[in-house]
């Protein structure tokens, strides 16, 4: 009859329940996870220290190059055979290397004589570039020891020329490996290393971008006789 509703049978029923029932799981998935306890968020310290030297330089820090596991916002952690994993619990406040990037700046800020620090997207003109790279940043298993590593050179900004080149490390004992402990020990383990860096810099002899009008940059041209008169 025209108009009259038309009821699913009972093999359509159940069709229709087994294509909801992987939605209803998923739903029931995701529920459960947001009502956890969100991870605790770590920031890392710029450590303040007053060095002489460079003077007058003006250097950009790039943001250090990682790969994917070091590229991240969660706490490594690696064992003896290489095999890598994430603490649960916490993270730090922004993507590793970005952050990195940022606390080196400060401690440039803090620490030493240059005349300015900033990062390539400032547009600021500068005399060299810090190009580094993330080797390791985790808590070392079984000794629970938290590893920074990174590798920096030094180019001139004008030509490309790499001036020096250098690898840092610290190691800091992490009482326990556990978030707020390795943040603790990673961040500690970093202050040292980011002022060592400051110092090789600031200690090393940096070139100038020759500034147009600079008499120091032209040519000197031999003076001409005067004729006799």
């Amino acid at each position: 009859m025209r108009g009259s509703p038309v009821s699913p049978s009972q093999t359509e029923r159940a069709g229709l329940l087994r294509g909801l029932a992987p939605v209803l799981v998923l739903a029931a998935l995701t529920g459960a996870c947001s009502s956890g306890p969100a991870p605790a968020t770590f920031d890392l310290s710029a450590p303040t220290s007053r060095i002489r030297g460079a003077a007058g330089v003006q250097v950009l820090v790039n943001e250090p190059a990682a790969l994917q596991a070091l590229s991240t916002q969660q706490i490594l952690v690696k064992d003896a055979s290489g095999s890598v994993s994430f603490i649960g619990g916490g993270q730090w406040a922004d993507n590793l290397p970005r952050l990195i990037q940022t606390r080196l700046i400060n401690t440039f800020e803090n620490a030493s004589q240059l005349r300015g620090v900033s990062r390539p997207s400032s547009g600021a003109v500068a005399d060299v570039q810090l190009i580094s790279e993330l080797r390791r940043f985790e808590i070392a298993t079984p000794e629970n020891e938290a590893v920074a590593e990174i590798s920096v050179k030094i180019v001139a900004d004008q030509n490309g020329r790499i001036v020096n080149g250098r690898i840092f490390r610290a190691r800091v004992p992490a009482s326990a490996v556990d978030a707020p402990n390795a943040a603790r020990a990673l961040d500690e383990a970093l202050s040292a290393v980011m002022l060592d860096i400051v110092r090789w810099v600031s200690g090393s002899h940096l070139p100038r971008r020759e500034e147009p009008g600079d008499v120091s940059s032209q040519s000197q041209m031999p003076a001409r006789e005067q004729a006799p008169t």
